[in-house]
């Protein structure tokens, strides 16, 4: 888990909320015109630890997407639920749009996977 190690958890967690505050501030103001339009559901960010969880790297690897703010799933992947929260705090307005909240959750994925990790963003309809 060389990819791992010197990681500055701080600095990450920044990328990750600034990146997924811009996608979606740029989704709701492209294609909603700023209004919470169109179907509603929720986002969230999901990653899948590369290395098991009774080896070196793979306590190592889970270490850092809790500090990251993942939680453990159902399915042994980690997720991280609301990734959109900072951009509707920022905007004074609750979005229920699924896209946009997609978009936030695909913004947080990107600089994830750019630090190596298998990361997805996912949605569903409520």
């Amino acid at each position: 888990m060389q990819h791992l190690k010197g990681l500055n958890i701080t600095e990450i967690k920044k990328q990750m909320w600034a990146n997924a505050t811009e996608r979606c501030d740029k989704y709701i103001d492209e294609h909603l015109g700023g209004k919470d339009i169109l179907a509603c559901g929720f986002g969230w960010v999901t990653v899948y630890p590369k290395h098991k969880g009774n080896t070196k790297e793979g306590r190592h690897e889970r270490k850092v997407l809790r500090q990251l703010g993942f939680e453990v799933s159902y399915d042994k992947t980690f997720t991280l639920h609301s990734p959109y929260k900072e951009c509707f705090k920022a905007r004074g307005q609750y979005f229920q749009n699924v896209d946009c909240q997609l978009e936030a959750a695909k913004g947080m994925a990107d600089i994830l996977s750019s630090v190596g990790f298998d990361a997805y963003g996912s949605s569903r309809l409520d």
